[in-house]
C-alpha cells in the first residue's frame, strides 16, 4: 500500500486532531452560512448552545463563552480565575505547562505554574498537601491560586470521579479555585460512563473540547458562577478569541451537543484505542501507560516501527533502541484502519 493510499485509509495516528469535521457539524456551518446573522455572540444559535451545557453541567446558572481553540479556553480560564501574584497547581507534564507556549502566564499576567509530580500524568492529593504546605501565605512568596486538572490526562490516562473529588474537595479547602482542562471531556466520559455534571463537579470552571472530537475549531469555557462572566468577556475580546461572525463557533457546538453527538463521537474513537492497544499488547509492544480513552504510548522495534511508519503516520518521541510512539485514534478510525496499522507493526 503506497503512502498515497494509506492516507485515503485514514491510516493518521498522530492525534484526534487530524480527524474530519463530523457531518451534522460541516451540515450546520453551511446552514449557518445562509443569509446574516447578529456578530459577537448574539446569533441565534448561542442561547441552545448556553442552555444544554447548563442541562449537561447542572449549573443552571452558568455562562459560557466559546472561542477557536483549547489554548485560549484554558489561557482565559485561568487568567479569569487567577491574579498575576497567584500560582497554577498542576501536573508536570499538564497540557498548560509543556504545550501551549506560555500562554497561561502570559494572559494570567504572570501567575506562575507550580509543577507537580506524579505516576502516568496524575497527582495525588499528598502530592498537592505536599505543594500546598511550602505557601503560607508571605508576602515574599507566590500566593495560592488554582488547581487545574486535565482529563484525559496527556498520557491518555483518566481520574475516576472519586480521584477528582478528592483532589478538588482539598483544594477548595485550602482556598484555591479549581480548572478542568477538558480538550478531552468527551473521551473521559465515555471512558468512565459519567454524566458532564459528574465530571465537572468540583470544578470552578471547564474548558469544555470540541476540536479533538469532530468539531472545525470551537471550544467553550464554561463558568459555574457567572459573575465572573463581564471579566471573562472583556478578556476574551482584548485576546483577540471575540470571534466577528460567532455564528460558526455556536452553529458547530449547537450541532456537538445535540443529540449527545459529543459523546457518541468519544465512545467511537475510545473504541478504537482500545482495539488499537490490545492488538499492540499481543504483538509485544510495550504500552508505556495505561491505556484507558483513545490516546496510546507504546514503544516499538526498530523494525516494528519502520515497517508501520512506511505507511501510517504517528508521533514519534525520541530515538531510542524502542522508539517511543504516540498513536492516537479520532471517531472516524475504523477497525479495518486499526487492523491496517497492527499488520504493519507485525510484519
Amino acid at each position: 500500500m503506497t503512502r498515497q493510499a494509506a492516507t485515503e485509509m485514514n491510516l493518521n495516528f498522530a492525534s484526534d486532531n487530524t480527524g474530519p469535521v463530523a457531518g451534522p457539524i460541516m451540515d450546520a456551518i453551511l446552514a449557518a452560512n445562509r443569509g446574516g446573522a447578529m456578530p459577537y455572540g448574539a446569533d441565534p444559535w448561542m442561547p441552545e448552545v448556553r442552555a444544554r451545557l447548563r442541562e449537561m453541567f447542572d449549573w443552571p446558572e452558568a455562562e459560557v463563552l466559546l472561542v477557536a481553540t483549547g489554548t485560549g479556553a484554558n489561557a482565559l480560564a485561568l487568567a479569569g480565575l487567577v491574579r498575576p501574584w497567584e500560582s497554577v497547581l498542576c501536573h508536570r507534564i499538564a497540557h498548560i505547562e509543556v504545550d501551549e507556549c506560555g500562554a497561561p502566564e502570559f494572559y494570567t499576567g504572570g501567575a506562575k505554574m507550580i509543577l507537580i509530580d506524579g505516576p502516568d500524568a496524575k497527582m495525588s492529593p499528598d502530592a498537592l498537601a505536599a505543594a500546598l504546605a511550602g505557601m503560607e501565605g508571605s508576602v515574599h512568596n507566590v500566593q495560592r491560586g488554582a488547581l487545574s486538572l486535565s482529563n484525559v490526562t496527556e498520557a491518555g490516562t483518566l481520574y475516576t470521579l472519586d480521584e477528582l473529588a478528592a483532589l478538588t474537595d482539598l483544594a477548595h479547602a485550602e482556598g484555591l479555585v479549581t480548572h478542568l482542562d477538558g480538550a478531552r471531556f468527551a473521551n473521559a466520559c465515555a471512558a468512565l460512563e459519567c454524566t458532564a455534571a459528574e465530571l465537572a463537579r468540583g470544578f470552578d470552571m471547564v474548558s469544555f473540547g470540541g476540536t479533538k472530537n469532530g468539531c472545525m475549531g470551537v471550544e467553550a469555557i464554561v463558568m459555574r458562577d457567572p459573575a465572573r462572566l463581564r471579566e471573562m468577556e472583556l478578556r476574551r475580546k482584548r485576546a483577540g478569541q471575540l470571534w466577528s461572525k460567532h455564528r460558526f463557533l455556536s452553529a458547530q457546538m449547537a450541532a456537538y451537543l445535540r443529540d449527545d453527538l459529543w459523546l457518541a463521537n468519544a465512545r467511537a474513537a475510545n473504541a478504537a484505542g482500545r482495539r488499537l492497544a490490545a492488538g499492540l499488547e499481543r504483538l509485544g509492544a510495550e504500552l508505556v501507560h495505561p491505556v484507558q480513552a483513545n490516546m496510546i504510548f507504546v514503544r516499538l522495534d526498530r523494525d516494528q516501527h519502520a515497517r508501520a511508519m512506511a505507511e501510517a503516520q504517528f508521533v514519534q518521541y525520541d530515538d531510542a533502541p524502542r522508539p517511543l510512539c504516540r498513536m492516537v485514534c479520532d471517531f472516524t478510525k475504523t477497525g479495518a484502519e486499526v487492523d491496517r496499522l497492527l499488520e504493519l507493526v507485525a510484519g
